[in-house]
């Protein structure tokens, strides 16, 4: 009896300590929500005549001088130098110029601050690449048009192979195993497959069959345990990192021939290519700059509790290899520029080139990431049009679903970016856009800078961690 009676008891307060914890997670997110309610579409219409503007169409390497676009319900429906727009609401464009909104194909998005932060730098399209159960409720959100956001994409958890570990990833454990998560993740709503480096070959093949069954695209890491150009084969549309070509085709080495004939793989395939070269140069940063690094004004623009967690990794792995390896700053920079070589033979050699940062992660900010991305393309030698390109009108001729974004045209949505001057003479202009609009909502200036403001050293570390937490258990 004195056992059943202390057993109960025990079960009493542990029954209690659950309780108290779910009331301070459901209270955390509750706040957490109160917080981004800035994000919230009140103003339903997005309709309009946008008036007085110069357009960059990305449909080919021109401007429209003295046009008006006609927007209706978020389509683009007319362009031309006259528009009457009968009841629509007059936007006076002041002589500027617009050009599509941007996308950023390779992204890890940790909160809805995130979603303001990619709009106020004229981010509107993301794909990101490393889902978990809360990016399926935000995409929901994005998709019913609840929240101002980027067209929003999200990879499902990352697979991998049984001896590849880690929290952050799920181990396939055979073949059986591989064809069950890709039928699920595609039941629960993740838009790709995301496939990563541990992944062996007779597993790899279960995830293409069962993916290409299901219809669903494979985004794929790619992975050490199959050669490199097994990659060149559907459902996969695109490759990630061009870091991963000098590791895993080159062998670091300076092979002309080699690389050449890779280039002329992806050509041969039609493989797209995202370089991330954004993310890797961060290593050069935390080398150089150390400590003065984390005092820069825009690490307070990233996810606190990843910071703690995952960009702290990095700068700690980096800043220890130099106390022992003296010139690693030089050899990671002749790496960076061994990158900006092989993205201008690809872009050369006709290799659809896709924008991507994996801003989000190690410290690239999400939104501003996009800009030293496409900065890194100009430094390699491309034209401030092929650059534009990639973050335009080269991911929508890669994925099916963007086809309605990229260019600026009739039937196409109105993702716009209102900027000073002529990117296509001058590119840094996109970096302070004085408008933005999304499926033809604008977004002038002020709201653009209070997205900025309210996600600066913002205080969701708890709520991040709730979010990662379920991420880990039911991925």
């Amino acid at each position: 009896m004195v056992v059943k009676k202390w057993l109960r008891r025990i079960g009493t307060v542990m029954g209690g300590l659950i309780l108290l914890v779910a009331i301070a997670i459901v209270l955390i997110l509750w706040l957490d929500s109160r917080h981004t309610s800035y994000l919230r579409i009140r103003d339903t219409n997005n309709s309009f005549v946008l008036t007085n503007v110069n357009i960059v169409p990305m449909t080919a390497d021109t401007v429209l001088y003295g046009q008006r676009i006609l927007v209706k319900n978020g389509e683009i429906m007319e362009i031309a130098p006259t528009i009457d727009g009968g009841p629509y609401k007059r936007i006076d464009g002041k002589g500027r110029f617009v050009t599509p909104g941007l996308a950023d194909m390779h992204v890890h998005i940790w909160d809805d601050y995130e979603l303001g932060l990619y709009l106020s730098k004229g981010v509107t399209t993301v794909r990101n690449m490393w889902g978990m159960p809360f990016h399926l409720r935000m995409k929901e959100r994005i998709s019913n048009n609840d929240i101002y956001a980027p067209l929003f994409f999200t990879a499902s958890p990352k697979l991998t192979g049984p001896d590849d570990g880690g929290i952050d990833k799920k181990q396939v454990k055979d073949a059986q195993d591989a064809r069950s998560l890709v039928v699920r993740y595609k039941e629960q709503g993740y838009d790709y497959i995301k496939t990563y480096a541990g992944l062996p070959q007779a597993i790899f093949d279960a995830i293409k069959d069962e993916a290409t069954a299901q219809h669903i695209t494979l985004a794929s890491h790619p992975s050490f345990e199959v050669p490199y150009d097994y990659h060149f084969s559907k459902p996969i549309k695109s490759l990630e990192h061009t870091e991963d070509i000098v590791q895993q085709v080159l062998d670091f080495k300076q092979d002309s021939i080699l690389l050449q004939s890779t280039i002329d793989a992806y050509v041969l395939n039609k493989m797209a290519h995202t370089p991330t070269l954004t993310v890797f140069h961060k290593i050069v940063e935390i080398i150089k700059k150390d400590s003065l690094l984390l005092k820069q004004h825009g690490i307070g623009y990233m996810n606190p509790a990843f910071l703690e967690f995952g960009a702290k990794d990095d700068y700690n792995r980096w800043t220890s290899t130099k106390l022992y390896e003296p010139e690693v700053g030089n050899r990671i920079l002749k790496q960076h520029q061994h990158h900006l070589q092989i993205v201008k033979q690809m872009n050369d050699s006709g290799v659809t080139l896709i924008a991507g940062t994996d801003s989000g992660i190690s410290y690239a900010i999400p939104g501003f990431g996009i800009h030293e991305e496409l900065g890194f393309y100009t430094d390699a030698g491309l034209s401030n049009y092929e650059a534009l390109r990639t973050a335009t009108v080269n991911p929508s001729k890669v994925y099916k679903e963007l086809a309605e974004t990229g260019t600026l045209e009739n039937g196409k949505l109105a993702n716009m970016i209102l900027v000073k001057d002529n990117p296509l003479e001058n590119l840094e202009t996109l970096e302070t856009p004085e408008a933005v609009f999304i499926k033809g909502h604008p977004l002038d200036t002020k709201t653009l800078t209070q997205f900025q403001t309210k996600a600066f050293r913002r205080g969701n570390y708890w709520s991040t961690l709730v979010r990662l937490g379920e991420g880990l258990l039911f991925q």
